[in-house]
């Protein structure tokens, strides 16, 4: 007997309504108090999502990220991300996200380790694990230490003229050309490089948020995962 062949129009028919009756399956038979991460892996793969895009979808969900990060002028020269993970990381997974860091911010840095606590770091840029008693919770953060020197040397400048024009209004030569020209040039050159300076600072933030958000999901995805234990040497 030949078996029958689909056309591409009941081809799609048939898998709209498995996965309708996929969903109703599921909202009525799903216990009241929810379900287990295993539960919704098992869901996945009856429907062909692998195991480990579950885990991180729902890490993703569980993350407590929270914003950190020093202000100037209202802008936001200092950027952070509090990630809560679940567990603590094993040595090889800690290493994985040391990886994840070099490869983000395109930066080597520098490991240390102390006891419980470990940390990478590239400059202002750090990554600090620490314990929880509920797992560990690794810290992001860092500032715009360029944007930081050049709005504060704009500021050193124009407080300069600011000083400038006090004294020589004690010395009775504020009308002088010469002393309203030093007091303009430098209050240009201090607005010129706190502009500068501010100009920059947006767009960097934006991204060094969004490349802590993406650290630290992928982070929480490994905690909410099976530990993962570096390999055992093989006797000879």
């Amino acid at each position: 007997m030949t078996e029958r062949r689909y056309d591409e129009t009941e081809v799609r028919e048939i898998f709209e309504r498995a996965t309708e009756a996929h969903e109703v399956a599921v909202r009525t038979s799903s216990p009241a108090e929810g379900l287990t991460l295993h539960e919704l892996q098992a869901i996945g793969r009856d429907v062909g999502i692998a195991p480990e895009l579950v885990a991180r979808a729902a890490a993703s969900l569980e993350v407590l990220t929270t914003s950190e990060g020093r202000r100037v002028l209202g802008l936001p020269v200092g950027v952070g991300r509090t990630v809560e993970l679940s567990r603590p990381l094993t040595e090889q997974e800690w290493h994985q996200v040391v990886v994840d860091l070099r490869d983000t911010f395109a930066a080597r840095g520098k490991l240390r380790d102390d006891g419980a606590f470990k940390q990478w770091t590239n400059g202002n840029l750090e990554a600090l694990l620490e314990p929880t008693p509920a797992g560990q919770r690794l810290r992001l953060r860092t500032q715009k230490q360029s944007a930081l020197s050049l709005m504060g040397g704009g500021a050193g400048m124009i407080a300069m003229a600011a000083v400038v024009g006090v004294v020589n209004v004690f010395a009775g030569g504020f009308a002088d050309p010469g002393t309203l020209s030093v007091m303009g040039l430098l209050s240009t050159i201090g607005a010129g490089m706190m502009g500068w300076g501010a100009l920059q600072v947006p767009g960097w933030a934006r991204l060094r948020r969004r490349q802590m958000e993406e650290v630290g999901e992928r982070a929480a995805a490994l905690a909410a995962a099976e530990p993962q234990q570096l390999a055992e040497p093989k006797e000879n």
